[in-house]
């Protein structure tokens, strides 16, 4: 009896020992991880520039090298989209009737390409992101609207519109400018920006799906934020957390619907719509159609009505006034925000050929400076972030090396 009772105790004792060093193997694997995330994170110029540019360097070079494979791979959609390039330069370059026509389609692709183009950095995660809508998007937006309220009329000359603004040479009606023939003037801008964003959303979204279809860790910072999240909803007391789960419980339990509430309104957390989204499967097309109705569609128009209404005449007339009204400082404020909007006033009705005026308000610098130090620190943010992806690179390997040395 005493043999058989010290036989069944032996595979308790070896089952909850493996049990233990299950553990304490999770436990060092998430210490290392931690400690290679913490060394990535200083990976930064101002701290290591050599070495960042060293690893930034490599890193384009492996990515372009992997971007011409998958390229190679495709060469079949490759060498057709080279042969409709080579039809559409050839027709550019005929003379001929259809030119007006050429023409027309090259300015709508380039304008709508570039709009695309911006909302794509706003939200596909390079670097810290460029914050598109208040750099370029909202200053156009209330440019238009400034400038309906002057002129009278939307029909400004083409060309220099887009590029500059000047009222038409008939003028306008006064009063005849409605919220919605502005809103009609930039909404195709208005609408490819949130198309852009909306395309900026895919990679959380292939990432996670990626993961959960292989069954590998992608040792990803925001994945791994959300694994933990899931773990911990019973217990997740703080307001963020809290707020994280409602958004990811909306998505997985209503669906398309889910989507598109979250696509419809300013969310930063959205980018964990995309993961939930790829770590339960959803379908492409359910997610990619709601994000693009819900951005493109929905959330642009909500903030083209706050921009136009916020720049509408009689509400810009009345901050000007409310800041000259503020004790002390007030008068000096007013002077060149006043200065300001009178010299954008007087651009309007100067055209092409009867001079510009040259005066430039420091508003007008500053904004500009503004402007040059984000971009600026959006190139240096995707340096760091390339070089911490080489260093991420070399750990893994190391990593790897690592344990086949000793499974050996």
């Amino acid at each position: 009896m005493a043999k058989n009772g010290a036989s069944c105790e032996q595979p308790q004792k070896r089952g909850t020992k493996d049990k233990q060093n299950g553990h304490f193997a999770d436990s060092a694997v998430s210490e290392r991880r931690q400690k290679d995330r913490e060394e990535r994170l200083t990976l930064v110029l101002w701290r290591r520039p050599i070495v960042t540019l060293h690893y930034f360097l490599l890193e384009t070079f492996i990515t372009l090298k992997e971007w011409t494979l998958k390229l190679w791979q495709r060469r079949v959609t490759v060498f057709l989209i080279l042969v409709l390039c080579s039809l559409f330069s050839l027709a550019y370059s005929t003379e001929g009737a259809h030119q007006k026509y050429v023409q027309y389609l090259e300015k709508r692709f380039l304008w709508c390409a570039y709009w695309i183009g911006l909302g794509i950095l706003s939200s596909v995660g390079l670097g810290t992101g460029l914050h598109t809508f208040l750099l370029y998007l909202g200053p156009h937006i209330a440019s238009v609207t400034l400038a309906a309220y002057e002129c009278g009329s939307t029909d400004f000359p083409e060309p220099p519109y887009p590029d500059q603004i000047i009222c038409p040479e008939g003028g306008g009606v006064e009063g005849s400018i409605s919220l919605w023939s502005i809103v009609s003037k930039v909404r195709l801008e208005a609408c490819m920006w949130g198309a852009g964003t909306a395309i900026g959303e895919l990679p959380p979204y292939f990432m996670a799906r990626a993961a959960r279809l292989s069954g590998a860790d992608p040792d990803d910072e925001d994945y791994e934020e959300f694994e933990e999240m899931l773990e911990q909803a019973q217990t997740a007391q703080d307001f963020v957390t809290r707020a994280k789960l409602g958004v990811q419980n909306m998505v997985q339990k209503v669906g398309f619907f889910g989507i598109l509430a979250c696509a419809s309104i300013p969310n930063p957390l959205f980018d964990l719509a995309g993961i939930t989204c790829g770590h339960f499967l959803v379908p492409f097309w359910t997610f990619f159609g709601a994000t693009l109705i819900g951005k493109a569609i929905v959330k642009m128009h909500i903030q083209k009505l706050f921009v136009i209404i916020t720049f509408s005449k009689h509400i810009v007339e009345q901050m000007v006034s409310l800041i000259g009204s503020l004790p002390r400082v007030g008068p000096a404020i007013q002077k060149p925000f006043s200065e300001y909007l009178e010299a954008q006033r007087s651009k309007l009705h100067h055209h092409t050929g009867a001079g510009t005026p040259a005066t430039e308000n420091w508003l007008s610098w500053v904004f500009e400076k503004v402007v040059l130090v984000m971009v600026c620190y959006f190139i240096f943010s995707i340096i760091n972030s390339m070089a911490q992806s080489y260093a991420k690179r070399r750990q893994q390997s190391q990593q790897q090396r690592y344990t086949e040395e000793k499974t050996k």
